[in-house]
């Protein structure tokens, strides 16, 4: 059983609901990048890589859809949206974890802040095709960027992004103009000194917002994986000590 699998057992989807969700999650597990994050060597929280944190938002944020769109004030939900969002709110550059290499002068680029706006470049580099569309890449980028609220995310002093210190600057390039002026724009609301502190404009980022919370909750279980959030430091993970399931 591969890992898609076990995600889909996991959450006892119907043969129905596993079809809707592998024709939008599949484009990008597939992808190179995303296997990569797939392996031991991009440790997420604690020692659940990346790629099966993601694959669990995924999946509860297709589940909290399905219940929203229940709803009148939900009608118009795009529930293909939120789960693209959770896809690629969390593909920063490097791993985070006990990673020397990653230097920054200020507190607020430091990679908690930071990640979600390198997922966002990373993202438009390599799905070019997802971004397309104006409309849906306006509530992608503006669900990846603030994917983690309460949380803050990294702002902008003027209207670049350069000063941020990012691992994928180089990227940037391949931004479209008008999917820079969108990630510019929701970087700059609610701009309160180095950070936005913001929820999502729509529905479906604060949803898969709400997933993200839901996932993390379950694998933030020891106290050194909750501690290297703040320090980017696990002394279990490094020992071969650490545990998550």
């Amino acid at each position: 059983m591969d890992n898609l699998d076990l995600i889909l057992e996991k959450y006892h989807f119907s043969q129905e609901e596993k079809d809707e969700l592998l024709a939008i999650i599949k484009p990008f597990y597939c992808h190179d990048e995303f296997q990569k994050r797939m392996t031991n060597i991009f440790p997420h929280h604690g020692n659940k890589t990346l790629g099966m944190h993601i694959l669990d938002d995924a999946a509860v944020t297709y589940i909290l859809c399905k219940k929203k769109k229940e709803k009148k004030k939900y009608y118009n939900l795009h529930i293909d949206l939120a789960v693209k969002i959770a896809m690629m709110h969390d593909l920063y550059t490097v791993p985070w974890q006990n990673n020397t290499s990653i230097k920054v002068k200020s507190f607020f680029h430091k990679h908690g802040f930071r990640h979600p706006v390198e997922a966002v470049i990373n993202a438009n580099y390599w799905f070019p095709e997802i971004f397309k569309d104006d409309n849906s890449a306006k509530i992608m980028i503006d669900g990846i960027i603030h994917h983690m609220w309460p949380l803050p995310v990294s702002s902008l002093k003027h209207e670049g992004i350069n000063e941020m210190e990012l691992v994928n600057y180089d990227f940037v390039e391949y931004l479209s103009v008008q999917n820079r002026e969108y990630l510019i724009a929701s970087l700059m609301r609610h701009k309160i000194g180095k950070i936005s502190f913001c929820r999502s404009k729509y529905h479906e980022g604060r949803i898969m917002s709400k997933a993200d919370k839901i996932v993390a909750r379950k694998e933030l279980t020891t106290t050194s994986s909750i501690i290297a959030l703040i320090t980017g430091k696990n002394k279990k993970l490094l020992k071969g000590k650490e545990d998550v399931r």
